[in-house]
C-alpha cells in the first residue's frame, strides 16, 4: 500500500529572497524558452535556474546544465537562500484559480510517497511518457540529488477524511502566499505536529494513488531508486520516497482541460472531402464557417456530454464539421489493427477516437507530423489566424474525466499522450527536497 511519510523539506528563505512570487516557476516541461529568459530575469534566485537551468554552446561532461543546477543549490543553501525543515512536515497546499467565469480552489497536500514501480503496488499510471524527457530528469535528479518539482497524486476520499485532519490544524494560522505568472493564487502551510502526521498517514494509508501529472518524474524516482539499490542503500534511504501533492478525486477544484489539436503537414481536404473519409463511422454535421465559430462549436459539443463527438474545422473551404461516432464507428475501433488490442474504456476516449480511428485509420494519417496542443478554444482560433494555411484541420475533442483515470489505471491501460491536462499547473519551488543518503 502508498506509504506517506513527513518530509524535511528544503525552502526559501524569504528573509533572503523577498517576495515568494519571485522565485517560483511553473514545471519544467510547460516553460517556453521565452518564459525562461522571462524567469531568469525575474529574481536571481528564481527556481528556473535548478529546474530548468539554460543550455550554453561550450556545455561539456564536467559544465552543463545540471552541474549548474547543482552548484547553485549547494550555493544557496551555504547562504542561507534555501533552508531545511527542522522537523519533518506535510506542506498543505491551496490553489486559487478562474476557469470559465468560476473561481476554484484546489485542495490537497504534499508529502513523501513511497516509491513502487508500476504493476507492484498501489500507484497506478494515466498517460505514456517519453524516454528522451525520463533521461533528462533522471540526470537532473542524479546530479542535484534533490527532488525539484512535485508528482501530482489523485486517491479516492469522496468523505473528505484526509484533508479534514489537515484544514482543522490550518484554521486561522497565515499561510506562505505565491502568485503565478497566470494569476494563480498558490497558498501552503507548514504542518509538523506528529499527532497530525500520524493521523494524515492513517487515513490515506490503504488508498490507491493515480498519477495525475509527473509520470516522467514518478519513473524517474524509480529509476533513480533502482541505481541506488544496486550499491546496497538502506532502507532509510530518502530516495525510497518522492515529493507528491496528493488531491482526493471528488475535490470541487479538480479541472481537467481539454486538449484540442492543430495538425500541420497533412493533405488539405474541404469539409465534404473529411465526411466522405470518415464515412459510415461518423454522422457529419456542418456547424459553420470561419475559426471564429470554434466558440459555438465548442459550446454545443460540451452541451452533448459524449467524448464520441469532435468537431473539425478543414482550412481548404473554412468550415466547420461536428463529427459523431455511430455503431459501425465503434465495430471500426474495435478491430484488429486498429484498437482491438485496447478495452473499450480506452476505445471510447475522445484523444483515442481521433488519433487511432480518425487519423491513423480514415484518414490514412498515421506518421502525421506531431499536432500543436492548445488547451483554450481562444487559443485554437488565434492559431488558425495566425498563420493561415499551416493547420489543414483541427479538432475539438472533449477531455477525458477523473472517472476515466481511475478505470483505465485500474485495467492497466495508460492513455494517449496529452488525453488530460490538469489546471492549473503546481508550482515549483515552494518545497525541494534532498534524496542524498
Amino acid at each position: 500500500m502508498p506509504n506517506i511519510q513527513p518530509i524535511n523539506g528544503i525552502r526559501y528563505n524569504l528573509g533572503q529572497v523577498g517576495s515568494l512570487s519571485d522565485v517560483i516557476a511553473p514545471p519544467y516541461d510547460v516553460i517556453s524558452p521565452e518564459l525562461q529568459d522571462e524567469l531568469y530575469a525575474k529574481h536571481p534566485n528564481n527556481c528556473v535556474r535548478l529546474i530548468l537551468n539554460k543550455t550554453k554552446p561550450t556545455d561539456d561532461e564536467t559544465d552543463n546544465r545540471y552541474t549548474r543546477a547543482r552548484k547553485i543549490m549547494k550555493k544557496w543553501l551555504d547562504e542561507g537562500v534555501l533552508f531545511t525543515e527542522a522537523d519533518p512536515a506535510i506542506y498543505v497546499y491551496y490553489q486559487i484559480f478562474e476557469y470559465a467565469g468560476k473561481t476554484y480552489t484546489r485542495k490537497g497536500f504534499m508529502a513523501g510517497l513511497e516509491v513502487q514501480p508500476f504493476g507492484q503496488g498501489c500507484v497506478f499510471p494515466h498517460e505514456l511518457t517519453h524516454a528522451a524527457a525520463k533521461a533528462d530528469r533522471l540526470m537532473l535528479t542524479t546530479t542535484t540529488k534533490a527532488q525539484l518539482s512535485q508528482i501530482f497524486g489523485l486517491y479516492p476520499d469522496a468523505e473528505n477524511a484526509v484533508l479534514s485532519i489537515l484544514e482543522k490544524t490550518i484554521e486561522g494560522k497565515t499561510p506562505l502566499e505565491a502568485v503565478d505568472h497566470l494569476g494563480v493564487i498558490h497558498r501552503m502551510w507548514v504542518v509538523t505536529n506528529p499527532q497530525v502526521i500520524a493521523e494524515v498517514q492513517a487515513a490515506i494509508g490503504k488508498k490507491p494513488v493515480f498519477i495525475a501529472d509527473g509520470h516522467h518524474r514518478y519513473e524517474t524516482a524509480c529509476n533513480y531508486l533502482a541505481q541506488l539499490k544496486q550499491q546496497g542503500i538502506p532502507a532509510t534511504h530518502p530516495a525510497h520516497y518522492v515529493l507528491t501533492m496528493f488531491v482526493a478525486m471528488e475535490d470541487d477544484g479538480l479541472a481537467v482541460l481539454p486538449t484540442h489539436r492543430l495538425f500541420p503537414g497533412i493533405p488539405e481536404m474541404t469539409s465534404d472531402e473529411l465526411a466522405a473519409k470518415l464515412g459510415a463511422c461518423f454522422t457529419c454535421t456542418k456547424a459553420g464557417t470561419g475559426p471564429e465559430t470554434a466558440t459555438d462549436v465548442w459550446e454545443e459539443i460540451e452541451s452533448l456530454g459524449s467524448q464520441e463527438n469532435i468537431a473539425f474545422y478543414t482550412t481548404k473551404d473554412d468550415t466547420w464539421t461536428i463529427a459523431s461516432l455511430t455503431e459501425a464507428g465503434r465495430e471500426k475501433m474495435a478491430e484488429d489493427g486498429v484498437a482491438a488490442d485496447h478495452s473499450e474504456d480506452w476505445r471510447n476516449l475522445g484523444v483515442s477516437i481521433l488519433h487511432k480511428l480518425v487519423m491513423d485509420t480514415l484518414l490514412e494519417q498515421p506518421n502525421a507530423p506531431k499536432p500543436t496542443y492548445v488547451h483554450l478554444v481562444s487559443e485554437v482560433v488565434d492559431d488558425l489566424k495566425a498563420e493561415p494555411g499551416k493547420y489543414p484541420l483541427a479538432a475539438l475533442v472533449m477531455p477525458a474525466t477523473v472517472e476515466n483515470i481511475k478505470t483505465l489505471c485500474l485495467e492497466g491501460e495508460r492513455m494517449p499522450q496529452k488525453s488530460t491536462y490538469f489546471y492549473p499547473k503546481l508550482l515549483s519551488g515552494l518545497v525541494f527536497r534532498s534524496v542524498e543518503g
